[in-house]
């Protein structure tokens, strides 16, 4: 294991960690990995062969030849892919096929960078279980859905509530119910519910922490 510092931030779809993850990322000038664009990409990779992201052949097949580079940013945050990237997510040997390469990337962060910010669903729990900084976020759902309608209609989609809705709640279920891997805080993770927070508390708050726990691993 390298010396490099890792920030582990995991929570549920549409509760903020991934803006998050990117601002603490910026702020120490750490390298940031959106652990869930690698299962998006996956899932869009099934889906452009007009494969199944339930079917794990198809699912590992696509896991073990991605190529992030393949897909932009607007492939990766359409809810379809959102969707196909927990159906894939749910299937152990795609977990397996892209655990190496997270945890390579949080030891070893890229550009001589000294540490790394990791989000996803099970970062503190099983890709990086001796992360220094863990950060569990959620929220309520009706503020989640009302955040990812928001996020949605900006990039101009047609929204439909309840068809948010269904997908936040069908998504949090695959997610913590998985037999591998599931959602849940890691036990030293610090829990953070951002249903009353804006985005600049949450960070401020986040802030600090991560600095209380990088200044403790340095001691």
């Amino acid at each position: 294991m390298s010396g490099s510092i890792i920030v582990a931030i995991d929570g549920s779809a549409a509760s903020g960690k991934g803006t998050l993850a990117k601002r603490i990322a910026a702020h120490f000038d750490f390298a940031y990995l959106d652990s869930g664009s690698l299962y998006r990409a996956i899932g869009v990779a099934v889906l452009r062969k007009s494969g199944d992201p339930t079917n794990e052949a198809q699912a590992v097949s696509a896991a073990k030849n991605l190529d992030i580079t393949q897909f932009t940013p607007e492939d990766l945050r359409t809810e379809a892919a959102g969707v196909a990237a927990s159906q894939v997510a749910a299937i152990p040997a795609v977990r397996a096929a892209i655990l190496q390469f997270q945890r390579d990337f949080a030891h070893t962060p890229p550009h001589g960078k000294k540490g790394a910010v990791l989000d996803g669903r099970d970062i503190g729990t099983v890709v990086c279980p001796h992360a220094p900084a863990k950060i569990f976020v959620s929220a309520s759902l009706d503020v989640r859905v009302a955040r990812r309608i928001k996020e949605l209609r900006a990039k101009g989609e047609l929204v439909i509530e309840a068809r948010v809705r269904a997908d936040l709640e069908a998504r949090d279920v695959r997610d913590s119910s998985r037999a591998v891997a599931p959602m849940k805080p890691a036990e030293d993770a610090w829990q953070l519910d951002t249903s009353a927070l804006d985005a600049d508390q949450v960070f401020d708050l986040s802030k600090n922490f991560v600095a209380e726990k990088i200044a403790k691993a340095a001691v």
